[in-house]
C-alpha cells in the first residue's frame, strides 16, 4: 500500500495501528478521496494562494489557468447515481485550511461551523472499522452511545455514514445529532440524503422540524404530562395527519385518565393511523370509555358456566366499533368474525373475565378456543399487564410479552426459557426481544445453551453467538472468557471486550 493511500484508509476507515502523526493530513486525505470520487482535481498550493489571495480580496487573483475547466475535470468517471454526494470534499472541518475551496467554485455557501465537539479519534477509528464490516450490527449501538455523550461524529466519516443511513432506516434516529451541521448541510445538497434533514437535532418545538417537534413533545411529557398533552391540544388542529398519529404515540408515557378526553376525541379523526394509535392507549385505560364499551361487546359474546367459556363472534363490524379501533377487513387467513372477535378481546380490559389467566387458560373453550386466547396475548401486550402476560407466556411464548414485565423479570423468565428450551428459531426471538443489558443470570444461562450445542450441533450457533455478543453487558466479558475454552464463547467474548473498549473511547 502506498504511503497515500495508507493516510486516505486511515483517515476514512481508522485503524487500531499507531496513528500516523498528522492529524491534519489525516483529514487532508480524506478529502482527496473524496474529490477524486467527485471527480475534482487535487488542491495543488498554487490553488491553495489563489483562495487565500481571493479571500484577502487580493488584485492579482489568478482566474485562468489554475481554475477547474471542463478538460480536467471528468465527471464521468465516478457518476454513481443519485446516492454520490454532489461534492463528498465538503466532509472536512469548516474551520481547516482547506474549508476556503468548499464551495468548489459551484458559488454555494460554505457549510456553518459545527456547536458541537467531535468524538475522540479512537471512537471515530472505531466506527470507521463498523462502517468498514467489521461487526457491523454493532453501529447502532454505537451511534446511540455517541448521541447520549452530546458529541457528533468527525466530518471525514459523514459520506460513508450518510449513505449507510440511505439504506437502512433503523440507524437514522440519531444522525439527526451525530452528523452536526456539516451532515445536515450535505444532505441539503444530495437528495439522497434528504432524510436526514427529517431527524431530530434539537430545535424547540416552534421551530423544528416533525421529528424535533415529537423529540420535544417526549421529553417535556416525561418531566411533565399534563404540560405535553396541554401543547399538543393547542396545535391539533393544525397538525398534518402524519404528524398527529406520531404525537398521539408520545401520551403513552405517563399515561392516565387525565389524557382520555383528549384520546376519546381522537377517535375521530380522519387519518386510520391516528385512531389506531388513540385506540391503543384507551385500552391501557380500564376506566375509559373505550374500554367500558369493548367490555360491553365482550359479555355479548362471552358466557361463563362453571369450567366452560361459551363464545358466539360477532356477526357484523358496526361503525361504533370501527371508531373504537376494530377493522372490519381481516388480514389473508382469518376470517371476518374471529378477526373481530380477537379484537374487541383484545381491547376490553382483562378484569371483564373476573378470573385469573391460570384459571381461565384451564377452562374448556368449545368454540373459537385459539381466537380467545390469541386475543388474550394481544390484550396483554396493548395493556401491557403482568400478571397476564406471564400466565400468556406459558401458553406462547413470544418476546413482545416481555415488554409488560419489568427488567429483572423479563430475564428471569427468559433464563428459564433457555434452560428448557432447544436452539431455535422461537428462543433467538424470546431473546431478542429482552428490553436491557442481559446481567449474570441470562448471560451464564445463554453461554451454558452455547456450550452444550457446541458439543452436538455447532453449525447451528452463528445467530445465537452473535446475539450474546452484542446483548451481554460488556462488563461481563471476563466472566465469558472464564467460563469455557470453547471457541463459539471466546467468540462472545472478544465481542463483548470490543463492546467495553467502545464504550470507554466514547466516554473519553
Amino acid at each position: 500500500m502506498t504511503g497515500w493511500d495508507e493516510l486516505t484508509s486511515t483517515a476514512l476507515v481508522g485503524t487500531d495501528r499507531r496513528p500516523y502523526p498528522g492529524g491534519d493530513l489525516l483529514e487532508a486525505a480524506a478529502v482527496e478521496v473524496a474529490r477524486r470520487r467527485a471527480g475534482r482535481r487535487a488542491e495543488t498550493p498554487r490553488d491553495s494562494a489563489n483562495a487565500s489571495a481571493a479571500n484577502s480580496g487580493g488584485a492579482d487573483h489568478d482566474t485562468g489557468a489554475d481554475h477547474d475547466t471542463g478538460a480536467d475535470h471528468d465527471t464521468s468517471a465516478e457518476d454513481n447515481g443519485p446516492s454520490d454526494p454532489i461534492s463528498s470534499s465538503d466532509a472536512i472541518d469548516p474551520g481547516s485550511a482547506t474549508s476556503a475551496d468548499d464551495s468548489g467554485g459551484s458559488g454555494r455557501e460554505a457549510a456553518p461551523r459545527e456547536e458541537r465537539e467531535a468524538v475522540g479519534r479512537r471512537a471515530a477509528e472505531r466506527l470507521g472499522r463498523l462502517l468498514g464490516g467489521e461487526h457491523e450490527r454493532l453501529i447502532p449501538e454505537w451511534l446511540a452511545a455517541a448521541a447520549a455523550t452530546g458529541r457528533r461524529v468527525p466530518p471525514y466519516v459523514l459520506p460513508e455514514l450518510l449513505e449507510r443511513g440511505r439504506r437502512d432506516r433503523s440507524i437514522r434516529v440519531h444522525l439527526g445529532v451525530l452528523a452536526g451541521q456539516r451532515g445536515r448541510w450535505l444532505a441539503g445538497l444530495n437528495p439522497a440524503w434528504a432524510y436526514l434533514l427529517e431527524e431530530p437535532t434539537g430545535e424547540t418545538w416552534e421551530l423544528g422540524g416533525a421529528a424535533d417537534r415529537r423529540a420535544h413533545l417526549s421529553a417535556l411529557r416525561a418531566a411533565d404530562p399534563g404540560q405535553a398533552r396541554r401543547l399538543l391540544e393547542g396545535t391539533w388542529e393544525r397538525e398534518t395527519p402524519d404528524d398527529r398519529a406520531g404525537f398521539v404515540e408520545v401520551l403513552a408515557d405517563g399515561l392516565s385518565m387525565e389524557d382520555e378526553p383528549f384520546l376519546e376525541q381522537a377517535l375521530d379523526d380522519r387519518r386510520r393511523e391516528v385512531r389506531q394509535a388513540a385506540a391503543n392507549l384507551l385500552t391501557r385505560l380500564p376506566a375509559s370509555r373505550l374500554s367500558r364499551r369493548m367490555a360491553e361487546r365482550v359479555r355479548a359474546c362471552v358466557t361463563i358456566s362453571g369450567d366452560v367459556i361459551a363464545v358466539e363472534a360477532p356477526a357484523a363490524c358496526d361503525k361504533e366499533m370501527e371508531r373504537d379501533g376494530v377493522r372490519p377487513k381481516p388480514p389473508r387467513g382469518i376470517g371476518e368474525r374471529a378477526w373481530w372477535l380477537q379484537q374487541i378481546i383484545a381491547r376490553a380490559p382483562l378484569s371483564v373475565w373476573g378470573r385469573s389467566p391460570d384459571e381461565l387458560l384451564a377452562m374448556k373453550i368449545p368454540d373459537w378456543d385459539a381466537e380467545v386466547k390469541a386475543a388474550w396475548v394481544r390484550a396483554a401486550v396493548l395493556q401491557k399487564d403482568p400478571e397476564w402476560a406471564r400466565a400468556m407466556f406459558g401458553w406462547d411464548p413470544i418476546a413482545d410479552l416481555l415488554e409488560a414485565l419489568p427488567p429483572e423479570e423479563q430475564q428471569e423468565l427468559a433464563a428459564r426459557f433457555v434452560r428448557g428450551h432447544d436452539l431455535d428459531s422461537q428462543l433467538i426471538m424470546v431473546l431478542g426481544g429482552v428490553s436491557s443489558l442481559w446481567r449474570e443470570g441470562l448471560a451464564t444461562a445463554v453461554l451454558n445453551k452455547i456450550v452444550k450445542v457446541h458439543t452436538t450441533q455447532p453449525w447451528n450457533l452463528g445467530e445465537l453467538v452473535k446475539l450474546a455478543g452484542e446483548h451481554i453487558d460488556p462488563a461481563l466479558f471476563e466472566l465469558a472468557e472464564d467460563y469455557s475454552p470453547a471457541e463459539p464463547v471466546q467468540q462472545v467474548a472478544a465481542l463483548l471486550r470490543f463492546r467495553a473498549d467502545m464504550y470507554k473511547e466514547l466516554a473519553r
